[in-house]
């Protein structure tokens, strides 16, 4: 039983990954996307507040707040957590492919990926993975489509995970036609059940560009477990080097 089961499993990724747009459909996709990336205030070096407010039913509302540091270019990013106090401190700290969390009670820094959650929120770490590079090199193009969310004329584009890295085995997403925003997100597994929903109800217009300042995450499978995540305190000045080292966790403890 357990060989069909594997052989099973076998055959539906074979027959997932051979899902795709033809190439012109795909090229165009991705250009969207990486459009998408040049609309954002996040290119170089920025730093902001992430703070999470998260909803469980028969449960009191938790918050919680990281401060994001990021060099998009370079593929490097560190996250400290601010709030709740008994957490403060923990990290996680990000080059390139490799990604560590670290707990300052222990001391220790222990290997992870960027499908892992933010403490008990419905947010990933490759949620607020802003590289350049991430679409071409994680995704292929399932889908191109047109059509509408609320008012705005969409591009809908769906995208399989072609390497491990990404949190989820399929992506919907419903871009803004006449400015390149992400209005909407839909996260899927891979036998095609919605897991999860992002929704951008608010972007602020910063000189460098647009941020995403309030974002709604819907799980799909946990009925009334919601996420919001506020982004706030941004800036754009280089940063040192220091911050994207283990030493820098270390010493903030």
């Amino acid at each position: 039983m357990k060989k069909i089961s594997i052989l099973l499993t076998a055959l539906f990724f074979t027959a997932f990954a051979f899902a795709q747009a033809d190439s012109a459909s795909a090229e165009k996709a991705y250009k969207i996307l990486e459009s998408t990336d040049d609309t954002l205030a996040y290119h170089g070096d920025y730093s902001a507040t992430i703070s999470l407010v998260i909803e469980k039913p028969n449960k009191p509302k938790e918050n919680l707040q990281y401060k994001i540091f990021q060099r998009t270019d370079k593929k490097l990013m560190t996250m400290v957590q601010l709030f709740p106090e008994a957490d403060k401190g923990n990290g996680y700290l990000m080059d390139d492919e490799n990604i560590w969390s670290y707990d300052p009670v222990s001391r220790k820094f222990t290997h992870t990926t960027i499908k892992e959650a933010l403490g008990d929120s419905d947010i990933k770490i490759d949620d607020v993975d802003n590289s350049d590079t991430r679409w071409r090199d994680n995704y292929t193009v399932e889908a191109y489509e047109e059509g509408t969310l609320g008012k705005f004329p969409v591009h809908i584009i769906t995208l399989n995970a072609k390497t491990t890295e990404p949190a989820y085995s399929k992506v919907k997403y419903y871009i803004r036609k006449d400015l390149p925003l992400t209005l909407k997100e839909e996260d899927f597994s891979g036998s095609g059940r919605l897991m999860r929903t992002v929704l951008i109800p608010k972007y602020t217009k910063v000189p460098a560009g647009y941020v995403p300042t309030q974002i709604l995450i819907r799980d799909e499978l946990n009925k009334g477990e919601n996420t919001q995540e506020v982004i706030s305190d941004l800036t754009f000045d280089a940063l040192p080097d220091k911050i994207f080292t283990k030493a820098y966790l270390e010493g903030l403890n």
